[in-house]
């Protein structure tokens, strides 16, 4: 495959997984909404105690078998080996879905003692609703990784947004149940939790559909070949061999050995995406009692654990497409540095991190700027938005920290994300302790954001130094200052000037006008922002155009009004 077709691809996958991601989180956002709305913030803050922990184990279930066979199956697809990539997928699921199982059973016993750890009983229905997930989740995310691995990302993208639709479809549908039925807090987040399991199974289906499609293709297409080889007298009744690697890729080898390889790749990627619930689980173990040592206590602690998450789904909908797209870049980087590429990995590295260090920038000022109208918009009311305007600042170092993790990854550096991530967790831990009893929920957001940032910064330099590319500061600070506050006085100016008009006509403390004061200053924002990157030469037209379908009318746009010239 040539550089520029390589190069098409990613992008085109980018699309589709940017696209899937974006979609799928605005549906999952949908649960959080009514969750709170209709439970209330103790209902909320019990939820989004558990699901830390409830990631967590689903990530180590998973063990980062997804992202490593990814790898190893983009190197046997570029090798020439696809039976030997077929093989690798029927091992490691057979592997993994049994230590979901274990893990599950385990889960599920165990939940009373998980329930004193964190001291609060209300946690263990939640806890074990969740625990069905793990009999689904994980060999649906292997699946992905092997679709990822030859690089079709339309299993991966149908299958997030099936996952996301079923499990708001039956979180809202016990919701409503349960109210109506007077159940209690614990019982009202156990079905939030059970909605996870079924968008798991659902998701699993999907994931079936395609591999079965696959299967007879590669069938048929094999039958095909075999049947003209058999004609033209090139095929003597023995095994054709593979194209063989060139590259580190072993001969063929027993089931135990390539398993025992795939772990080995796998763990540390588990280890660095542990760390990421692993800071949540700071928050688990230690925000709830710090605040009771401030006074509050029972359902007010809960209650504020609620408020204290109300930013977290929409930085959430930004750190879930970094997600996303980070599995799209280990394989592609793997085959690049696979044929001996390097100038492409260069390149590939440092395109990445400043299209989401701009994107991550965007969105923690254009959510701080607008968490009134947002607030109001989804949650009723004004309470913590000085809270979520300092939640929104993890979206910048969440987002640079998941895709400079990938890209370590991808070119083998598979240890040092887990390490940085865990260096963040444990600073989380100490500004916890230090800002949470003096700021309350403050505090602990404060600590996030350094949390995430150091993680980040980590990162960036030794891929930097890994990889051998510069970090030009103009291009780094002083360019997406200028769009930033140009991005940051349109939204601030349109919101306001919405809400204003909302409040002349008597309706302006009311949800309507906090949405449409929202969305006209996310549309300002966003115009100004696309603008002001092409001005400033942070997207060139060469970039846009390489977008597939949207690129070429939108650069053409933009030099119709003479923006991109």
């Amino acid at each position: 495959m040539k550089p520029n077709e390589s190069g098409s691809k990613l992008l085109q996958g980018a699309f589709i997984l940017s696209a899937a991601a974006i979609v799928s989180k605005l549906i999952g956002t949908l649960q959080k909404i009514p969750l709170q709305n209709m439970g209330g913030d103790a209902v909320f803050g019990i939820y989004n105690t558990v699901y830390p922990l409830y990631t967590m184990i689903i990530t180590i279930a998973i063990a980062g078998f997804p992202a490593a066979l990814s790898k190893y199956v983009a190197e046997y697809e570029a090798a020439g080996r696809r039976e030997e990539s077929r093989r690798m997928v029927r091992i490691s699921t057979a592997a993994l879905v049994i230590f979901g199982l274990v893990l599950g059973v385990a889960m599920y016993l165990g939940a009373p003692v998980l329930g004193a750890w964190i001291g609060d009983e209300h946690v263990v229905p939640a806890l074990r609703s969740g625990a069905i997930a793990l009999a689904f989740v994980p060999w649906m995310a292997l699946l992905r990784g092997y679709f990822q691995g030859l690089h079709n990302m339309v299993p991966t993208a149908v299958s997030q947004i099936v996952e996301q639709s079923i499990r708001v479809a039956v979180m809202i549908g016990l919701l409503l149940y349960m109210i109506q039925a007077g159940a209690g807090v614990d019982e009202i987040a156990a079905g939030a939790l059970f909605g996870s399991a079924a968008g798991g199974a659902a998701g699993l289906l999907v994931m079936a559909v395609y591999w079965h499609k696959e299967t007879s293709s590669h069938r048929r297409t094999k039958s095909a070949g075999a049947d003209a080889k058999a004609e033209s007298g090139t095929l003597s009744g023995s095994t054709v061999p593979s194209q063989q690697a060139a590259g580190p890729l072993p001969e063929r080898e027993g089931s135990g050995q390539m398993l025992r390889r795939l772990t080995v790749y796998a763990l540390p990627i588990c280890l660095s995406a542990l760390a990421v619930p692993l800071i949540g689980l700071v928050d688990t173990f230690t925000v709830p009692r710090l605040l009771k040592s401030t006074g509050l206590s029972g359902e007010s602690v809960m209650a504020q654990f609620g408020i204290y998450n109300r930013g977290l789904p929409l930085v959430q909908l930004v750190t879930m497409m970094a997600t996303s797209l980070s599995v799209l870049f280990i394989p592609a980087l793997a085959e690049t540095k696979f044929k001996g590429q390097g100038d492409l990995v260069a390149n590939q590295c440092r395109m990445a991190l400043r299209w989401f260090w701009l994107l991550g920038l965007a969105a923690s000022f254009g959510l701080a700027i607008l968490a009134v109208p947002i607030n109001i918009m989804l949650y009723q009311d004004t309470v913590g938005s000085t809270v979520m305007r300092w939640v929104a600042f993890t979206a910048v170092g969440g987002t640079l920290s998941i895709i400079s993790a990938a890209l370590l990854q991808g070119i083998g550096r598979v240890k040092a994300p887990a390490v940085h991530l865990l260096v963040g967790a444990l600073l989380k831990l100490g500004l916890n302790l230090l800002l949470v009893p003096k700021l309350g929920i403050t505090g602990a957001a404060i600590a996030g954001v350094a949390a995430h940032f150091t993680a980040a910064i980590l990162n960036v330099f030794l891929l930097a130094r890994t990889v051998g590319f510069k970090l030009n500061a103009v291009d780094l600070l002083l360019k997406p200052a200028v769009v930033i506050t140009g991005l940051t006085l349109a939204a601030w100016a349109m919101s306001g000037a919405v809400s204003g008009m909302f409040t002349v006509l008597g309706n302006g403390s009311g949800r309507l006008g906090a949405a449409a004061a929202s969305l006209a200053g996310v549309t300002a924002g966003g115009a100004v922002f696309l603008a002001g990157t092409v001005l400033v030469k942070l997207l060139t037209e060469e970039e846009l155009r390489m977008l597939p379908k949207v690129g070429g009318p939108l650069a053409d746009m933009l030099k119709a009004i003479r923006i991109l010239r």
